[in-house]
């Protein structure tokens, strides 16, 4: 068990948290000082349009913009920022790969690989494509403890398979996938894999290279970031070879009337004037969370997971879901309750806990519930919130008996 010493203690960073036990950090992450700040001065004294305009400020504006594809790069390991492609979040960075790289390289006859606790961004899409191509879906059980069994994915996977999209760790269960040894299995048969880094990103140190994907993507305002913007990486001669997502301004070479030709990646899929305050949020989230160090950061939100877990085993009423492991994020239910009452009962103890069945109903039906409640923590997050949830859980069973 991780020494609670290593908890953090930087709530007063964050001017949305304050004497809250919020504890919905894995739907969304409250905001530091350092952001909301730089997000202000880009929309105020900053502000101006990108790529476009010959003044100083323009000028300046484009310098900050392409600085933060930089910063991205790094902050991941990519080996360029021509790997990096802004979207508006994760899903649409699936939904990218899946109609561009996948709605174009797959037919009928091949065969996607997914896994059962995905969440249904990473779901809906590829099955968009199938039926769209004639490709067929399979799914990785999960062990025992919740984790994306990669024995059996080894087992299953066939030359049949071209793509594989799992989660790098679950929003349910807060598992983490081995995402170099799942890279291997799919490279094995020539698949190419893609990983879900939403969950990951904000607690675990990211190398794209050494993890040997394929593609990864990402949102910002889990990363402590705004929402609205997010980051799809892709091996360079795979984002070379793909189409265009969509059509319109900056995305283009020559325009004619008879015929277009395209930029070069990633500029080929960032059509339209871009979110440029939420990149230079997102650029001051990850100075943010270097500051403070992703080992930090994952050693602090484990202490707490394991004392949360400890207390809730205690309580004879309360079934636990997932690892022991799990990063971050705690998923369980109160018996006889619903999650939904339980989490109305603890919002009016201030405690903000998820509750439903959080984008991943195929989990669900797994878990044999029709929902959860989930609790997820943060760098702001400290003991007291784990006190606070304990305490109001104990409300939630004085209340239904």
């Amino acid at each position: 068990m991780t020494d609670l010493a290593q908890t953090l203690r930087l709530r007063d960073d964050f001017p949305g948290v304050g004497d809250w036990h919020y504890l919905d950090s894995a739907a969304t992450a409250q905001k530091p000082n350092a952001v909301i700040d730089a997000i202000a001065r880009a929309y105020g004294p900053d502000y101006a349009t990108v790529h476009r305009g010959v003044y100083e400020r323009s000028a300046n504006m484009t310098l900050a913009y392409e600085a933060a594809r930089r910063k991205v790069a790094g902050f991941i390991g990519a080996a360029s920022d021509g790997e990096i492609v802004y979207v508006r979040g994760a899903t649409e960075g699936i939904n990218l790969v899946a109609q561009c790289w996948a709605g174009t390289q797959l037919k009928a006859g091949d065969r996607i690989l997914l896994s059962t606790l995905e969440h249904h961004s990473n779901i809906v899409p590829w099955q968009i494509v199938a039926e769209k191509v004639g490709a067929a879906i399979d799914v990785v059980p999960l062990t025992q403890d919740g984790k994306i069994d990669l024995d059996a994915m080894r087992a299953m996977i066939t030359p049949q398979h071209r793509m594989v999209a799992l989660a790098h760790v679950s929003n349910v269960l807060g598992s983490v996938l081995d995402v170099r040894r799942a890279a291997d299995i799919a490279h094995m048969v020539g698949a190419k894999i893609l990983i879900d880094g939403c969950q990951a990103v904000p607690r675990l140190a990211i190398d794209v290279a050494a993890m040997d994907c394929d593609f990864y993507v990402f949102s910002a305002h889990k990363l402590y970031g705004p929402t609205g913007i997010g980051v799809l990486w892709g091996r360079a001669e795979l984002l070379d070879a793909m189409p265009p997502y969509q059509g319109g301004g900056s995305m283009i070479d020559k325009v004619t009337f008879e015929k277009t030709t395209y930029a070069p990646a990633p500029t080929r899929f960032e059509a339209g004037t871009p979110h440029i305050t939420g990149v230079v949020g997102l650029s001051a989230a990850i100075d943010y969370v270097q500051g403070i160090g992703l080992d930090r950061v994952h050693a602090h939100e484990c202490a707490l997971v394991a004392k949360a877990r400890a207390a809730l085993e205690n309580i004879n009423s309360v079934r636990l879901f997932g690892p022991d492991d799990s990063a971050g994020i705690l998923s369980f239910e109160v018996e006889g309750v619903h999650p939904h009452d339980v989490g109305t009962i603890l919002d009016e103890t201030g405690v903000a806990i998820r509750a439903g069945h959080h984008c991943a109903q195929p989990l669900m039906r797994h878990l044999g519930v029709e929902a959860t409640a989930r609790a997820s923590f943060g760098i702001y997050s400290d003991e007291s919130d784990v006190d606070a949830l304990v305490r109001g859980l104990e409300r939630v069973r004085k209340i239904f008996g």
